[in-house]
Formats: C-alpha cells, structure tokens, sequence
C-alpha cells in the first residue's frame, strides 16, 4: 500500500512538472506508431530520390528523483514501455550510461528502473543514461537506442557557510554612523535555481549597538557614533546566515568578525605636573642632561608622538630641550657654564606639541615650568685667559720680569691662589713664576736661534684646598737680537789655473746668519784690511748678499805656492752691526785651455782630505771600547778558570774499561763504589764488579772492621787511610796512581744501606733473589744476579 502511494506521488509530481499531461504520458509510454508507423516525405536528395523519415517509436524526455532518499527500499524511479512488447516475455530492456548498473537498474522484462544508492544533488545534478528493447532471443532491436536524462531534485540539505572564519577588520575611532567596516560572504551549496533552498539572509546575532549588518549583501556598518578607541579598542560581531530567506525552518551558519578601532589623534599630550624641579652642580659639563621631563599622551603610535620646545627662558641659550624619539621624553641638556656665585636659579617654560595633528581638530599642547637650581660646588681656581703670549728678547737679562698671569678662586669664599710651574713643561727650568702675585721671569740666558718659543703651563693652587688647581698654557716668544755674525753659506773647494788672467772669476760666495731681522739680511764683503797690501785675490761685492773671488795678476806656479788663504770680512747691516773674517782656501792647479783642472799639488790635495778632529775622536773611541771588551772577557775567563787535579801532564793516564754489557743503568756504581762511604760499617773486602761473572785470581782477604767514632771527620779519615792500605797491598792493583772521589753521608741515615757490601762477596755465598724485590728500578740486577746458577751460567 505505502509503495503504490509513492509511486501515485511521483507520478503526480512528475505530470506537474511536465509541460502538458500528453508529454508526461510519452516520457513514460512509447508513442503511437511504432515500425509500422506512417512515413512522411521531406524533401529529395541531390539525385532526386525522395527522402523519407521514420517515426521513432518513442521519445524520452527526462525523469526526476528526489535526493538524499531516506527509504529502507530501492527508490523508484520510473518505468519503460515499447509498443514491440508483445508481453510474451520475448523483449528485454538495456539501460546504458552514466551510473547504470551500479547506481541505476532496470528490471529486463518489465523495464521498471530503481535507484541504488543515496544520491546527492550536491555531488551530481544529473545522470545521462541510453535505453533501448532487444528481442531476447534474437538479439535483434525492437526499439532504436534512445537518450534521456534522470535530474536530481534538490532539498535544502545544505546550510550557508562564510567563506573565512573568523574575519578582521579596523575601523577609525570615532566614526560617523553608517560607515562601512567590511563585507562577509556566506555561500550555501543547494540549488539557487529552485526554491528559496539557496536564498541567504544575514543577522547580527553580537555586536549590537555598535554595529549592524545588511540582510541582502552581509554588509558590516557602525551603528554607534563617538566609539572611543580609549574606553574600548576591541569588539567581537557574530554574524548569522541563514538560507530559505530567513523564514522558519531554514538552515544557518555563523562567524566571528573582530573588529579594531584605529586609533585617531583625538587627545591632546598632557604633563603629569605643572611645575618640574632639579638641581644641578655648578660643575655640570657642557652637553650634559640636567633634567627630564615626560608628558603622557592617550593615542598610541604616530598619534603619540612628541616635540618639546622652550617657549620662555630668564636666561638666553642657556639650556636646550630635545625629544628621546624611543621613550617620548624631553631630555634638558646645558649649554653654557653654570656659576652658583652669578646665577643660582634659571626658569623654564616647556611645551609639548603631538607631531601628527589631526587637521580637523584644534593643535593640541600643553605647557609646564620647569625650574633648575644650581647647587655649589667648590671649584678650581679661574684664570683670565684661557691662554698666555708673552715676548722677551733674547739678549734679556736674568730675572727679567717677561709678563704674568692671574687667577682667582671663583667659590664666596674666595680663597688665596699661589702659582707655580708645571717642571714637565720646562725641564730645563728657563723661567719661574712669583707664587704670589703670577709675575714670570727668567732664570737662564736665552738663545732665539735655538729655542724660537718655550710652551709652559702655569698651575693656580688654592691656599685653603690644596687639591683644587687649575692650568693655564703660556706661549712665550723669543725676540730676534742681532747678536751672530754672518759666516760663508758653505764650504767652497775653490781653485785657480796656473794660466789664469787678471781679474778672471774663480768663484761666488754668499752668506748665512741664523739672526732674522725684519727687513732682511744685507750682507757686505770685503777682503781683510790685513791682507790688502800683499793680496793675490780681490773681492767685489755684488750688493745681492754675494761676492766674486778676482785674481790680481796674470799666472800662478804652483811650485811656489801651491794653496793661497783668501780672508773675507763679511758683515751685516744691523744694529749693532756683526761681522766676521772667513777664509778661503784656493789651490793652485794646472788647467787646459778652458780653464778645466787637470791636476792639482798634492799638499794642496791632502791638505784638505785629512781627518777631522771629531772622526779622530770617534776612532780612538772605538779603539778604547775594544781594548775594554779584550780585558773583561779575558778576566771572566781568568775567574772561570778552576785549578787542576793533576798538575803534571806525565801524572794523567787514561783508565779505559771495556764492557761488552748494557750494565745496571744509573744505579750501577761500581766503577766508583760509594756504598762503603754511605756506611762505614760495610765489610771491608775487595770489591769485584756485579754485572759480570767476577773471575777471582786471589781470594778474598776479609779485614776487621774498625768500630765507627762519634766523630764523623775520624770516620772519614779512618776510612780513606784504610782503602790507601788495601791499594798499596792489593796485587790487583794497576802499576799507577788512580785518584777516587767519593761522597760520605754519614752515620745513621733512614734509608740504611741499599748496596749488599755487608754480604758474602763470592758469588756462591750470596742470594740475589731480593733484588726482584726492590722494585721495577732494580729489574735488570734482578735479572742478571738472581737467576739460578744454570742460568748464570748459560
């Protein structure tokens, strides 16, 4: 009953969608007609043969099926009918196409065609599928292939969703109503072609009175006006789509829009007091911060950003202000010397600008005071110049007062000063200051040639605080006097030709003085009064501070006088006037008919090649510090030097002992046995070597020993007079003298005696097998000594 229901609905359904009752009827039924239709002429081909089209036998237009089928059974979808069924089983439905056989099935004899599965509009909105009717035996068409199509009718299954969750958005601060914030989007997936399934509406479900949004395009505005981004910067909206137009029954989504108020320059920088107050040293430095100030501004950012400016001060340029562009502060920096005994106090008027001003409001500024105490502080003494230039000339005499200087305590108290020289600038103590009233003098005669200017410093001290002192640079210039003669510029080689003529050039001369005067040097020279009468040479002054050296006559024979001494006066025109006499060596050479020298007297040649006395000087220094050197280093040596053992060559002799062993290592000291000095009381007996097989020609002689003494000196003696017996009565004994050299700790030593002097010294009387005993250090004795005999022995 329910299954004839549903389909006597989907029947109706599907004629209320059909475009007339006869259509419906044909989608479902085949047409009249069929194979044995009538045939209609259309027209002729291009040979005249009339053409003729077949009346299909049906024609299929669509079918449709509602989604999301919830039923247990296969849903139903419609049926197929061909007027070439005959109903006597032979005719058999295909079905081809999109989703047949898996999602669609038709029934083969009845041609009735059910859906599988659930479907989804969403997924897919139609099926194109092709059917045909087959002789089941024959395999022969009853009907021709046809095309029709299965819709899926949408249902409002699907609810809207926002394209982002959540959103963001700013608005500026104080915003007029109305102004937009941003556009949300929400897209529902049903079929917008059909039914109010896809049409969404948008609500604002959060946010209320501050925003409202549009119904149709989701639209956010302000709703309120004067929103203060000081009282409150954030805001979340939760906004609603809903589809079926928002009617009853429809689906929704939501989303959360946050929204920022920007901030906007709509509050004015404010100081937290109207009245600053610090108090600075007098010492302050120049540059120095003395004071900051902060005023707070409620905007952020840009919008808070401060200038600082001095708009009033009692004291021009004495301070400066400037913006900490991080923190927003005013930094007062000092810009002039503060002085507690001239100013005390200084006023300032500060104000505060924003540096962004918005342009529809009024600027906004605030002002302060700002008030700077100098405190007191007990300063150096102040000169009243920052530096001194006295000028002395340099023929002053001692104790010439050459100018002074002047300080004073600067404190209300003003304590007395006392001035003295700093010694580091005037190591040779040239000048000296009155302590008392800053006069400078001179202490030594000065010398402008050799020290043009002295640079002193001065030091003012105070009586009361020795620690408080202060300096002052002192330029003192040294006046030119003219108190050096002139001298020749160099030393000229001068020559003249035997062949030479009368009043013949043989050289220039000029003149140097380390004086300079204010016009210039002029020099005037002459030949000496003295050697006027008899001269060979003349002398012309030039009037250019040179002079030519002339002959006097027509020849010169070196022979005769090989060197001639030309004196020259030369003096300068200053006052008082300075001038010396200079001579001029000239020798006499032969020359070519050019005047060029071909050769010249040999006096006259070493006469001037000789050594001066400073190289002479030098040489015989070099000669002193040689000889110096040969006696110290001969006198170490002389004290290095240690006196032989054996003074006679013939008492030296060579005692070689050959070893075909690797022997005991440094513990081996057989060569020179001390064991017996380490310990007196050892058994005196002949010693033979341990690290070989001892080979006894003569047996052993044992001696008593004698008792030790409490004298450690008498143990020694005792002891070398003994070995001098055994020596001289050992027939073993080389044929020569042999000198020993042993070392004597003395009685009662901690570690006792290590060596086995005390034991048997024939090899078959002793045991060495404690010597594994003693450690890694006696491994090699161990081995060689305490084997058994077989081993020795092999």
């Amino acid at each position: 009953m329910d299954r004839g229901k549903a389909c006597l609905l989907l029947v109706l359904w599907a004629m209320a969608h059909l475009s007339a009752p006869g259509d419906g009827l044909k989608a479902l039924r085949r047409t009249t007609g069929g194979r044995r239709g009538s045939t209609g002429l259309t027209g002729q081909d291009a040979n005249g043969v009339p053409l003729r089209r077949s009346k299909r036998g049906w024609m299929w237009n669509q079918f449709f099926l509602l989604e999301e089928y919830t039923g247990t059974d296969m849903q139903y979808v419609g049926k197929l009918h061909s007027d070439g069924d005959r109903g006597d089983g032979s005719a058999m439905y295909v079905l081809t196409g999109e989703g047949a056989g898996t999602l669609f099935k038709i029934d083969e004899k009845s041609g009735d065609i059910h859906a599988t599965k659930r479907l989804d509009r969403e997924e897919k909105a139609y099926y194109i599928l092709h059917a045909k009717a087959v002789n089941r035996y024959t395999n022969e068409d009853l009907e021709g292939e046809s095309e029709f199509v299965i819709k899926i009718h949408d249902i409002n299954d699907n609810e809207p969703r926002f394209t982002k969750d959540p959103y963001t958005a700013s608005v500026p601060e104080m915003s007029d109503i109305g102004t937009s914030v941003i556009q949300v989007t929400a897209t529902d997936a049903d079929d917008a072609t059909y039914g109010s399934s896809a049409r969404v509406v948008y609500s604002i479900l959060e946010g209320q009175p501050y925003f409202s949004v549009d119904p149709e395009t989701g639209l956010i505005k302000t709703a309120l006006p004067g929103m203060d981004r000081e009282v409150k910067e954030h805001y979340q909206v939760v906004i609603q789509a809903k589809d079926m137009a928002g009617q009853m029954g429809g689906l929704s989504g939501t989303t959360t829009v946050s929204i920022t108020l920007s901030d906007v320059n709509d509050n004015p920088p404010r100081f937290a007091k109207s009245l600053y107050e610090f108090k600075v040293p007098e010492t302050t430095e120049l540059g120095s911060v003395v004071g900051v100030i902060r005023a707070t501004d409620a905007d952020i950012g840009e919008n808070a950003e401060m200038d600082y400016r001095i708009i009033g001060s009692d004291s021009q340029a004495m301070f400066d202000i400037s913006t900490n562009k991080s923190t927003q502060e005013g930094l007062i920096t000092l810009r002039k010397t503060l002085d507690y005994e001239r100013k005390r106090l200084y006023s300032l008027r500060i104000q505060v600008d924003n540096v962004h001003v918005n342009p529809h409001l009024s600027p906004f500024r605030d002002e302060a005071t700002v008030k700077i105490w100098v405190e007191d502080v007990d300063e150096p003494p102040m000169f009243e110049r920052t530096s001194y230039i006295m000028e002395v000339k340099e023929d002053a005499a001692r104790n010439t007062v050459i100018g002074s200087v002047s300080a004073s305590d600067p404190d209300a108290n003003s304590s007395p000063v006392r001035y003295s020289i700093d010694r580091r600038t005037d190591m040779d103590r040239v000048f000296n200051v009155h302590a008392g009233n800053g006069s400078v003098f001179i202490l030594r005669d000065l010398d402008r040639e050799e020290n043009a200017w002295h640079n002193i410093s001065i030091t003012a001290t105070e009586f009361n605080n020795p620690r408080q002192t202060s300096r002052v640079p002192v330029y003192i210039r040294v006046l030119d006097v003219n108190d050096n003669a002139p001298t020749f510029a160099t030393n000229y080689e001068t020559f003249v030709c035997e062949n030479a003529k009368a009043n013949q050039r043989i050289q220039t001369v000029s003149a140097t003085d380390p004086d300079e005067p204010i016009g210039g040097h002029r020099f005037f020279f002459s030949l000496a009064p003295d050697a006027s009468g008899k001269a060979n040479f003349s002398v012309r002054d030039n009037k250019d501070n040179t002079a030519w050296i002339l002959t006097r006559r027509n020849s010169y024979n070196s022979l005769q006088k090989s060197v001639y001494m030309v004196p020259v006066v030369i003096s300068d025109g200053e006052f008082p006037m300075q001038s010396s006499t200079n001579t001029l060596t000239v020798r006499v050479c032969t020359c070519d008919r050019e005047g060029n020298m071909k050769l010249c007297n040999a006096e006259a040649l070493t006469g001037r090649a000789g050594l001066s006395t400073g190289a002479l000087v030098a040489i015989l220094l070099c000669v002193i510090i040689l000889l110096m050197i040969v006696v110290l280093f001969a006198a170490l040596r002389r004290q290095r030097k240690k006196e032989p053992l054996i003074i006679s060559k013939e008492d030296v002799r060579d005692n070689v002992v050959s070893y075909n062993d690797e022997g005991g290592g440094e513990e081996d000291t057989q060569a020179f046995d001390i064991g017996t000095l380490r310990n007196p009381e050892a058994i005196e007996e002949s010693k033979q070597r341990r690290d070989i097989v001892p080979e006894t020609f003569y047996p052993p002689v044992r001696r008593p020993v004698l008792p030790p003494t409490r004298d450690n000196n008498g143990d020694v003696r005792d002891f070398i007079n003994q070995r001098l017996q055994d020596n001289d009565s050992d027939p073993t004994a080389p044929p020569y003298d042999s000198l020993a050299t042993y070392a004597y700790e003395g009685n009662g030593s901690v570690a006792e005696s290590l060596s086995s002097l005390e034991s048997v010294t024939t090899e078959g009387d002793q045991d060495y097998n404690y010597l594994s005993e003693w450690g890694p250090r006696f491994k090699k004795l161990a081995d060689m000594y305490g084997g058994d005999d077989s081993d020795r022995d092999s």
